[in-house]
């Protein structure tokens, strides 16, 4: 799955099209060093198809690579948090 970034002077998203529907995970940087997840959309027509968890899964390494940490406050990336103690490393 192809997720593109696009990120602005405050904060940006995570979107990956995918069957001619498009998802997204939009954040808001509070620092060089944290983000806050906001808010996660999937279409009903991907539901079900991994989508959400590819958009996180994709946050969690980008927080990785770029040094920060994110707070989650999208109830579906803080369930997915919480399913991955793995993440926790960059989740606070």
């Amino acid at each position: 799955m192809d997720i593109r970034n696009e990120e602005g002077p405050s904060g940006g998203r995570y979107a990956a099209e995918v069957e001619g529907h498009e998802a997204e995970m939009t954040y808001s940087r509070t620092s060089p060093k944290l983000v806050i997840i906001d808010h996660t959309a999937v279409p009903d027509a991907l539901r079900g198809k991994g989508v959400g968890q590819a958009l996180a899964m994709h946050a969690v390494e980008a927080a990785r690579t770029g040094g920060w940490k994110i707070i989650p406050l999208c109830p579906f990336f803080k369930a997915q948090a919480q399913r991955h103690p793995e993440w926790h490393d960059v989740v606070n």
